[in-house]
This record gives C-alpha cells, structure tokens and sequence, in this order.
C-alpha cells in the first residue's frame, strides 16, 4: 500500500472550525451590503399622467402656489410656496417641481424616518398599486427599492435603512429622459 506524505501547514496558519465559520460568515455578511438592493416592481394600476394634479408638460410657472428656486438654462426648480406638502399621512421633508424647456417632467421627494417610510410606501401603494412581493423576497434591510411603471409616469422609491433615509423620483417616461440629453450636453 503506498501511502502519501502527511502535509501539515505551521500553526499560524490552521484555522479552528468556529473561527472558520465566524470568518465564513463575515464574508458573507459582507458580500450582502455590496450586492445591489433588492428591487420591488409593480406594474401602474393608476397612472397619473402627472403629480398632485398638474399634468406632465405643463408649466410649472404658471401654477399660482409654487416658486422658482433654481433655474438654468435648460432646466429649472420649483416648491410650494408654503413648504413641504404630505403624501397621504405621511409629512415628508421636500419636494420639488423640475421642468425641463418649460414642460413639467419630474418630482424630487426626499423623507426620514422609519415610521414614515411605511406611510410613504402606503400611499403609494393605495394610489398606484401594490408592489410584487416574490416569496423570500426582503422587503425590509439596508437598501429597500420599489418602482411603479405606467404607461406615461415611472415612480422609483429608494430607501435607506441605515440613514432612515427616503428618495423618490416621480417622472414623465418621456420627459424625463431629456434630463440626460441636457445633462451630457452641458458636460462638454
């Protein structure tokens, strides 16, 4: 019988099977907040065509309660007059109006809050549908993503656990894809 040399590794570098495991899982750990976040699509039951009731490529001058914040050439910044506005019970901490040569084209909204972020999706979800929940998907975790598309509005809701932070952008499929036009134009 031929029997092969036994190979042993110096002691620095055997590893104990707890400490194999701790490591093992670390990685793991690891991987999962580098992976992108899960993602929540749910198809439009009740397109807009718009956000709180002024109609994409409108003009956003011409609406009697908001005002200019920012402007340049091609695009420009609007907000309430009064303030932040609510989305359903839920009392966010901006939102702003951008139009794009004059049309109404997206909605920036930005919120904290845990509590918050629950009566956000809420709304959004009682307005525009549920959002497709896979089995074993996460619908709770670091990064949270959920996405309305309709035929002429996209919602992308962003969620950051960690920072309790909010981001949603409403926009016009077809407006707001101008953005990147006028964006890459003034790069160079």
């Amino acid at each position: 019988m031929l029997r092969t040399p036994h190979l042993t590794a110096p002691n620095h570098f055997r590893w104990a099977p707890a400490r194999h495991s701790v490591l093992l899982l670390g990685l793991a750990w690891a991987t999962t907040l580098l992976l992108p976040a899960p993602s929540h699509a749910g198809k439009m039951v009740n397109d807009p065509k718009g956000f709180y009731g002024i109609p994409w490529g409108a003009s956003l001058a011409n609406v009697p309660d908001m005002i200019l914040m920012d402007s340049s050439e091609h695009i420009k910044e609007y907000k309430f007059k009064d303030g932040a506005k609510r989305l359903g019970d839920a009392a966010v901490e901006r939102i702003r109006f951008f139009s794009i040569d004059g049309k109404f084209a997206r909605v920036y909204i930005r919120y904290g809050g845990d509590t918050t972020h629950g009566l956000v999706l809420a709304y959004f979800e009682s307005r525009f549908g549920p959002i497709d929940r896979i089995p074993r998907a996460m619908v709770r975790g670091l990064n949270q993503q959920y996405n309305w598309r309709g035929g002429d509005t996209e919602i992308n809701m962003t969620y950051h656990g960690y920072g309790e932070r909010g981001y949603i952008y409403v926009e016009s499929r077809t407006l707001a894809a101008r953005f990147l036009d006028v964006l890459s134009d003034a790069s160079f």
